[in-house]
């Protein structure tokens, strides 16, 4: 009978708990996605306030993506519509978290990995934190109750708000690499991708599968963050993974990189200049998949038009 109580009392308890995150994360869930809406990643995640099934191309990984692919650019020379989602420090955890937000309002035909993020590290404790974050959203926005306001708690969530620059990080200034092209000299020698995050990109090629789409691995430009071992590593996965890989650190010719230019932070990221020269190349090599339609002129994309006249604008103001 004793056990029975204890039995009993434990399951009341988890019942009781399950009950409180439940209601919390009503609660404590951003309403919307902009910026003061306390929601993480505000500009990777206007994803969410996209036309549903309007995105041809996504982009994701961390800070190296953001500050390489131009989706207005993307839109000005062949007519695909495309988002960012990259975020600083990203780790496959939560690339897994865009992605699956994003498939459930999109159907992309392209999902490009930047490949920076396959060699960031992360533990399974991050991973149990990552799922059960997004089932109990309290556990991700448990400080919203410094900026909650009253009228919010019964409020229904509305992700309306899409980034200006479609989750680009626009970056003019320049700072010359310290290392020149001798950083991709050839070796045998490959780093190994670990485990779990070995186990995290077979998840997001299966996701990608399962909603039709094409995972593409990109190296973009950094002589800091790359080498020929990490293009090694990469290559071996992308074959057992039976993905395309582009490594642009090699195409020095067709992606011309000016290390004392085209560089935002002694050659770590990209700035817009390095930027528009790895957008124009992909832009070209999207074209000759062949699965994208030029969507320029048709009345369903005119926000897009929009959108790409703020960003011209917003680049003669830096005077480019």
């Amino acid at each position: 009978m004793i056990y029975i109580k204890r039995i009993f009392t434990v399951i009341m308890f988890t019942l009781g708990l399950a009950g409180l995150l439940i209601g919390s994360s009503y609660i404590f869930l951003p309403k919307s996605n902009g910026l003061n809406s306390g929601i993480e990643e505000f500009k990777a995640n206007g994803i969410l306030g996209e036309k549903e099934n309007s995105i041809d191309v996504l982009f994701i990984g961390d800070s190296e993506t953001y500050s390489a692919f131009i989706p207005l650019q993307l839109w000005q020379e062949k007519g695909y519509t495309s988002y960012n989602c990259g975020t600083s420090g990203q780790t496959l955890d939560y690339t897994e978290v865009m992605l699956e937000r994003t498939f459930e309002k999109q159907s992309p035909k392209v999902i490009v990995l930047e490949t920076n993020a396959i060699y960031r590290k992360f533990t399974v404790k991050n991973v149990l934190f990552t799922k059960v974050a997004d089932y109990f959203s309290v556990l991700r926005y448990h400080n919203r109750w410094k900026t909650m306001k009253l009228d919010e708690i019964n409020k229904p969530a509305e992700y309306t708000f899409t980034d200006e620059c479609k989750g680009y990080r626009l970056k003019t200034l320049a700072k010359p690499a310290v290392k020149d092209n001798s950083y991709m000299s050839p070796t045998d020698k490959i780093l190994p991708v670990e485990k779990i995050n070995r186990q995290s990109v077979e998840k997001i090629k299966k996701l990608c599968d399962e909603n039709g789409a094409k995972l593409i691995f990109v190296s973009t430009p950094s002589t800091k963050n790359w080498n020929y071992m990490r293009h090694n590593g990469i290559a071996a996965l992308a074959k057992d993974l039976e993905c395309e890989y582009i490594d642009l650190n090699l195409l020095t010719s067709e992606v011309p990189v000016d290390w004392k230019s085209d560089t935002v932070d002694k050659g770590d990221h990209m700035n817009y200049f390095g930027a528009k020269k790895v957008t124009s190349f992909l832009a070209e090599y999207l074209e000759n998949t062949a699965l994208l339609t030029d969507k320029r002129g048709n009345p369903d994309y005119e926000n897009w038009d929009k959108a790409l006249d703020a960003f011209n604008k917003m680049l003669s103001e830096q005077h480019i």
